[in-house]
């Protein structure tokens, strides 16, 4: 088998999620995460853009982690959670997924508002990296790609 290194970006995307949904995954539920529709609207769109999550014989792959984000509302803000000058602390769920590095600058923007349009926060947090490597190990009848540690 055959090890090369691809140049990918990273997506990153911070997504509020409501207690129960972070206390379902939190148990195992991992159903909670097509059952929040917030959720499934992400993973719709992220489906249905075809430069996310290319994996060799996988397509649409995604790493996700459950946390926490806070913030302080400022003045003139039109918060989706909290009010002004209030510390809030909200469940996140937080995706990541690659795509080719090769991506043109517009086509990544197009990207990123296709997340900000669907996203709920007025400011959302979407992260993209510069070019980093994956892994892409080839076997003779089944390309595959693991992130390189």
């Amino acid at each position: 088998m055959n090890i090369e290194l691809k140049p990918v970006r990273k997506l990153r995307i911070h997504w509020p999620i409501p207690v129960e949904t972070m206390t379902q995954l939190a148990s195992g539920q991992l159903h909670a995460l097509e059952a929040d529709s917030g959720i499934a609207s992400l993973l719709d769109a992220l489906t249905a853009i075809p430069e996310l999550g290319g994996f060799g014989n996988y397509h649409h792959v995604f790493e996700s982690s459950a946390g926490f984000e806070g913030f302080t509302v400022a003045e003139g803000a039109n918060p989706t959670l909290g009010s002004v000058g209030q510390r809030t602390i909200s469940p996140t769920f937080v995706f990541t997924t690659y795509f080719d590095d090769s991506l043109d600058d517009d086509a990544v923007q197009r990207l990123v508002q296709a997340i900000v349009d669907i996203h709920p926060w007025e400011v959302p947090v979407i992260e993209v990296s510069g070019p980093l490597s994956v892994s892409s190990s080839v076997a003779a009848s089944s390309p595959e790609m693991r992130v390189a540690s």
